[in-house]
């Protein structure tokens, strides 16, 4: 009996000791509200809408969202309108990109789909006239 309490109590040290996730990538915020937004763009080659957020209030875009755009018209005055979810299917935050294939919000089941990357708005604004970004 000895020998078996001594196997389950080792057992359980090595079941604390090892981490099942990285604790960095369990803090994902919550999507921004809107006073955080500093810029919209629409990637119609993959058809989402992204939202541009500066959580530090810099300017600096450090939160991004991605919704798939179901529809889309102009309105009277010929600006676009985008039907969206009313979540979105990724995220992007602290480099880190995360899925979210039930568009359920974060709620803690989000998926990691690429750590350690940089979202590089260049790719979708590459452009500046006069020295101002387009």
């Amino acid at each position: 009996m000895t020998g078996l309490a001594l196997f389950a109590f080792s057992s359980c040290l090595v079941f604390a000791s090892v981490q099942t996730a990285n604790p960095a990538l369990q803090s994902l915020p919550p999507e921004p509200d809107e006073t955080a937004r500093i810029d919209e763009i629409y990637d119609q080659e993959s058809r989402l809408f992204l939202s541009l957020y500066s959580l530090s209030g810099n300017g600096t875009v450090d939160y991004v969202t991605g919704r798939t755009v179901e529809s889309h018209i102009r309105s009277s005055y010929g600006n676009p309108v985008y039907y969206l979810p009313e979540y979105p299917i990724f995220y992007w935050w602290n480099h880190t990109m995360w899925n979210d294939p039930l568009l359920d919000g974060v709620n803690g089941n989000e998926l990691v789909y690429k750590e350690e990357t940089d979202f590089d708005v260049s790719r979708y604004k590459p452009c500046v006239f006069n020295g101002q970004p387009c």
